[in-house]
């Protein structure tokens, strides 16, 4: 019996280098189909003589952009974002609380299971700045998979070949105008990015400027809470630029802004009788919502959820400020004098949501407040993804650096990677504008 020829097993990847163990069939890094890996020649490239490393090779032509797009990496290689425990429970925001369902558990008000949340993918870390977006295949032909290379993309987002999921442009999200700027990452625990945002700047009827900033977060319970989201931060932004140049107070513009953002959320529950009767039992579209307007003098914030704002004083010497009171069963306890904070916040229903966006919500109940700091500082508007990791106003002020003011973009980018090195177990988002708003043009993002 004769013994048939094997060809030698590569020690490295031939595309990116990474470590190959034996058997492998693609690359744990790059996707990359080994066994199509041309016979390495006999001669070697040329090494520098000072001890670095050789030039990398060229990149393929179609690297993945996302983490959706990644094979599971060794744990060394995921060891920054931190460890990934797939035994966590879903987080308690995307919960709402009814009050004729027992709430024990904290997922109360739900009649069916959502999408799971928990996918042990490793995700880039924003600080290292937002990844490319994957080249869209031409023009009438299917896309090709970016970690195999060889498989069409289906409709769903998935490769037909080796089934692995394609990058989607909100798993990092990055914007910057000249007096605000926001950041939002799909963290690491979840498949997708629920979180949405909008910033904008208008000018008032006076000519001084006034700054917006939107964040919104899907409840995953929900259907389509991405859609939620995003459906939410344009109408509340678009209302918010429509209403600011005509004189509109801004604490009344944000109020009308918040109803048009449910209004939003409320149209998506409109779904053709066919499709309801596929899904019967799904939950109308949900999120919360919270944004900010400064100006020249005045901080107006709105909310309905238990996103927050926080205040945060550039000369620190005065102290930092949460803005907003959660919509939450714990903030529920707290104001009923049954808990106090540390008893609540430490209990698993904790972050049961009471008030959202949406069709099936009691009651739309838009809060609102007005300020007038006398001093300089950085308003912080965020999701509870990161709020989670700096709950107290004092943590949230440690963790937002001290030329916020002056650089929003990277404030946002450190306080999102805070965030992940705490965990990142929900999806984080944040705008960071300084206070108060400077004439520097108009825009929006």
């Amino acid at each position: 019996m004769s013994e048939m020829h094997q060809p030698a097993a590569l020690s490295t990847c031939p595309s990116c280098e990474w470590p190959l163990d034996a058997g492998d069939l693609y690359c744990g890094a790059c996707g990359y189909h080994l066994s199509a890996a041309p016979v390495p020649p006999d001669d070697r490239p040329t090494l520098v003589i000072n001890g670095l490393h050789r030039t990398a090779p060229e990149p393929p032509a179609a690297l993945p952009e996302g983490p959706d797009a990644w094979p599971a990496a060794p744990d060394a290689a995921r060891g920054a974002r931190g460890d990934i425990a797939a035994s966590e429970t879903q987080d308690a925001d995307d919960v709402r609380v009814r009050e004729s369902v027992d709430a024990r558990d904290g997922h109360a008000g739900r009649d069916e299971a959502a999408e799971p949340d928990d996918y042990p993918l490793p995700a880039p870390d924003p600080r290292a700045g937002a990844p490319a977006a994957p080249a869209a295949g031409p023009a009438g032909k299917a896309k090709v998979c970016v970690a195999c290379r060889a498989g069409s993309v289906a409709p769903d987002g998935y490769c037909e070949n080796c089934g692995h999921a394609q990058p989607r442009e909100r798993d990092h999200l990055e914007r910057e105008l000249d007096a605000v700027a926001a950041v939002s990452d799909r963290g690491l625990r979840h498949h997708r990015n629920e979180d949405a945002f909008a910033i904008s700047t208008a000018a008032l009827p006076d000519g001084s400027p006034a700054v917006v900033a939107i964040v919104c977060d899907g409840v995953s319970s929900a259907t389509r809470p991405d859609e939620a989201s995003a459906a939410a931060a344009r109408a509340a932004d678009a209302s918010l630029r429509a209403a600011l140049p005509h004189g509109t107070h801004p604490q009344q513009a944000m109020h009308d802004a918040i109803v048009a953002a449910a209004d939003a959320v409320n149209a998506l529950a409109d779904e053709p009788a066919a499709a309801r009767e596929h899904h019967p039992h799904q939950n109308a579209p949900a999120c919360t919502l919270v944004g900010a307007v400064v100006t020249g003098g005045l901080l107006v914030v709105g909310w309905v959820g238990d996103s927050r704002v926080y205040w945060v004083p550039v000369d620190r010497t005065g102290p930092a400020v949460r803005l907003t009171e959660d919509d939450s069963w714990a903030a529920q306890m707290v104001a009923a004098g049954l808990m106090n904070e540390a008893e609540a916040y430490a209990d698993e229903r904790a972050h049961a949501i009471t008030g959202w966006l949406g069709a099936d919500a009691y009651e739309l109940e838009p809060h609102t407040a007005s300020f007038k700091p006398d001093r300089a500082g950085v308003v912080v508007v965020c999701t509870d993804g990161l709020w989670n990791y700096a709950e107290a106003a004092e943590e949230m002020a440690a963790a937002v650096p001290a030329d916020a003011a002056e650089r929003p973009l990277h404030s946002a980018q450190v306080l999102v990677g805070h965030a992940l090195d705490g965990g990142g177990h929900d999806n984080v988002t944040v705008a960071v504008l300084p206070f108060p708003a400077a004439s520097r043009g108009a825009g929006s993002a």
